[in-house]
């Protein structure tokens, strides 16, 4: 029979394990989209492909980051998108798919339509969408918690908006003072 005392010590376990498991909340496009139409918020993509050697590191070191899952949890809807899966996204009045898709491919397969559509031509590529689902941004390449806390708070705060020369985005990102931590 369990005492208090064990009870305790079973709750501060739990609680320090959710803590320390902070994940992102990841939903298809599909989802995503729907969820807006509920409640409008930004979208934050994340376009991989399962052959994508820096995309395993973004997942394992920049997603799994607590800030960086804090962040995005509370502030966008989070989208995991295969550049190379055959699932259906409708975006936009039109449906897009991956009709040369490979069923058992080994390694690259071809991109799904919607990633062409984004111009996606790099993996892994973030893509960032406004609260009406249109287009804001996409940044390619590898990124660790500390350099994408600069795109993250810098869409969330519509700061994009008045970076509109290269002089601008120079003085923003001088002047971003970054609070995640590695």
């Amino acid at each position: 029979m369990m005492n208090m005392k064990n009870i305790i010590s079973l709750c501060i376990l739990f609680i320090g394990l959710s803590v320390s498991a902070q994940e992102i909340n990841w939903m298809s496009m599909n989802e995503a989209l729907e969820a807006q139409e509920k409640e409008p918020k930004k979208i934050f993509m994340d376009v991989y492909t399962t052959w994508c050697g820096p995309c395993k590191l973004l997942d394992k070191n920049t997603f799994a980051n607590k800030d960086v899952a804090n962040y995005v949890n509370k502030h966008f809807y989070a989208v995991k998108f295969n550049a190379e899966g055959k699932g259906e996204v409708h975006y936009k009045d039109f449906t897009y798919t991956n009709p040369k898709y490979k069923e058992g491919r080994k390694g690259r397969n071809s991109q799904h339509l919607f990633a062409h559509a984004l111009k996606v031509t790099a993996y892994p590529t973030m893509v960032f969408f406004d609260e009406n689902s249109d287009v804001i941004s996409p940044v390619a390449g590898y990124h660790t918690p500390e350099q994408l806390e600069l795109y993250l708070k810098m869409i969330v705060s519509d700061q994009y908006k008045k970076l509109t020369t290269a002089d601008a985005w120079q003085k923003y990102q001088k002047n971003f003072k970054g609070t995640f931590k590695n």
